[in-house]
């Protein structure tokens, strides 16, 4: 738990509104690079004097921010004022947030900016003014000064990932480069080990550890033969991605190593069969394109659900990353060396550029020196703005297109949590318990308890050890990093008959959910007459694939699960009713 307080002695000056909004949102950026990149939420609440109760959401399919708060505030939550960074919305159909802020006694609520996705956008705002709490929000109901600009940009900033994604349907791209004062990232000879100080590096680790994924092209895996990790020990590991049309790689290299964390080569259609089978050989993923181009990268990084993408390539990769738009903020360390050279490379390759006027500008730049280095930060593409146009019953029209399905479709897919079906997720924040052998079992999710399944009845120390380690995981992304990384690791550890049984480990866990949630058993059966995809692009045994072409197991075991209901409701339909009058 966070706990935010000013000293004992300190007033709350000002603007109150403005400041606890910002203390909402760094308190919301603390839970970056725990877990995979999420809506990055937090609430504080005051009571005019204190704050009594704070909560942040850890990573996906983990315990909302607002009943952290009220948990931790007790009592002294009735009559407070809840500060929210972000409108609430974690994951469809879960309305605990919104519950435990009605059944706290909070009087009003201040929200930073409403939800990005519109399955979610005014849902909360809704709701809470319905049951008759006071709804204040940034850039609408109050008042507009440089103290809550100052907020509002606190507010959009922590969650910038998640605006890019819902605005342009692309994940927020970072550019991140290392040069000499002379404008080199390397010397003639390619070599580039260190440009930036060690300060700098240990800032490069902590940005990939708040990302999905990293690029790289294939320049820089000859090159450099980077590992693209965190170097930290525990939090997320990004994905890493090898752009290379030709695939013209090394046989080998760190990359493919995917023990700790996974890697995808993109490449066009055809290139090197053999070596690419060589790759997927050592649990290296392939994604072949028509034409390999940013923008395609990009649009797969975005069905995958990513939120933020850094961009760690060369100049030759940069430029049409730049040009083709998918760029959206750089990162340049800049290190007070000078090495020279007319042939030595520099962070931006040509894009056609001729005169100064037409040079790319950045917007909001920052200046921080790190160690001897100096980090200029900038947008290229300004975080996108949806409190710029709010039209009149906004709360109202977003509740009802997220509640329409006067078309049912044919086909409905989920992936992430926050998705629209994303309660159907793997990893949404719901709890399972069930009786093993006279003994209640208590699990966080679904994936807590197929990856630990994984190494049941094992005899080995490490084994057992990580199957505590995967109940005890805060989150489904630490849950299912553990059991992956281990069967992985040593595949003589998952039990004998695992391929066997696998399946219906799923289908136990996925009926002991469904069946404790009245909520997701109305939800399950209000899909019925339709085909339910889990469109994961890479994962072929759960999911559909880009294409079609997976087995999307998860989905039939759902559409199983939903058969069984069914037959349970028309067998209580039918079923005599025994009379309880006195005969």
């Amino acid at each position: 738990m966070f706990a935010v307080r000013p000293p004992a002695s300190a007033p709350w000056p000002g603007d109150v509104d403005a400041q606890l909004l910002i203390k909402a949102a760094e308190l919301a950026d603390t839970s970056a690079g725990f877990t995979a990149p999420h809506p990055n939420s937090a609430c504080l609440l005051f009571n005019g004097k204190d704050i009594v109760g704070s909560g942040v959401l850890y990573g996906q399919g983990t315990t909302s921010a607002e009943v952290q708060a009220c948990q931790s505030a007790r009592e002294a939550a009735n009559g407070c004022t809840a500060y929210l960074n972000l409108e609430p919305g974690d994951c469809h159909g879960d309305d605990t947030a919104i519950l435990s802020l009605k059944q706290a006694g909070v009087s009003r609520v201040v929200v930073g900016i409403r939800h990005p996705l519109q399955h979610f956008r005014g849902r909360a705002v809704s709701e809470l003014r319905r049951s008759n709490i006071a709804v204040d929000i940034l850039g609408e109901t109050l008042p507009k000064n440089v103290s809550t600009e100052q907020a509002l940009k606190a507010c959009q900033y922590v969650n910038a990932p998640l605006l890019y994604r819902s605005s342009l349907r692309c994940p927020m791209s970072t550019l991140k480069y290392a040069m000499t004062l002379d404008g080199k990232i390397a010397a003639s000879t390619g070599h580039a080990a260190w440009v930036s100080s060690k300060e700098s590096r240990q800032r490069v680790f902590a940005t990939r550890g708040r990302t999905n994924a990293i690029i790289v092209g294939g320049n820089t895996v000859r090159r450099d033969n980077p590992r693209l990790t965190t170097r930290q020990e525990g939090g997320h590991l990004p994905a890493r991605i090898v752009m290379s049309r030709c695939m013209h790689l090394p046989e080998d290299a760190e990359l493919w190593d995917v023990s700790s964390a996974p890697t995808t080569v993109m490449t066009q259609r055809g290139a090197r069969k053999d070596f690419q089978r060589r790759l997927e050989k050592k649990g290296v993923e392939i994604v072949e394109f028509d034409f390999l181009t940013p923008k395609a990268v990009m649009d797969y990084c975005y069905d995958r659900g990513f939120l933020s993408v850094l961009w760690e390539c060369g100049g030759t990769l940069a430029a049409p990353a730049i040009t083709s738009g998918v760029i959206h903020k750089v990162m340049a360390f800049i290190a007070p060396k000078i090495i020279g050279g007319v042939t030595a490379p520099s962070p931006v390759g040509d894009m056609g550029m001729v005169e100064m006027t037409q040079a790319l500008n950045l917007a909001d730049v920052s200046f921080e020196q790190i160690g001897p280095d100096m980090l200029i930060s900038g947008f290229l593409q300004p975080i996108p703005d949806l409190q710029l146009s709010v039209p009149d019953g906004l709360d109202e029209l977003s509740v009802q297109e997220a509640e329409s399905f006067t078309e049912k479709p044919t086909v409905i897919s989920f992936y992430k949590a926050w998705d629209p079906m994303g309660a159907l997720s793997n990893f949404s924040p719901h709890p399972i318990e069930f009786m093993n052998e006279g003994v209640l079992e208590h699990w966080p999710g679904v994936e807590h308890y197929y990856q630990a399944q994984k190494f049941k009845g094992v005899q080995d120390t490490l084994a057992m050890d990580v199957v505590k380690k995967i109940q005890e995981a805060q989150s489904p992304e630490e849950a299912a990093q553990l059991g992956r990384s281990l069967a992985m690791r040593r595949p003589d550890l998952v039990r004998a008959d695992w391929e066997d049984v696998k399946l219906e480990v799923m289908y136990k866990a996925l009926k002991a959910k469904f069946s404790k949630y009245s909520g997701l058993r109305s939800l399950l059966l209000s899909t019925s007459g339709t085909i339910l995809s889990e469109s994961s692009p890479c994962d072929l045994f759960w999911g559909a694939g880009r294409e079609g072409e997976g087995l999307n197991n998860l989905g039939r075991l759902l559409m199983r699960l939903r058969s069984h209901f069914l037959k349970e409701e028309q067998h209580a339909e039918y079923e005599p009713k025994t009379s309880t009058m006195n005969t």
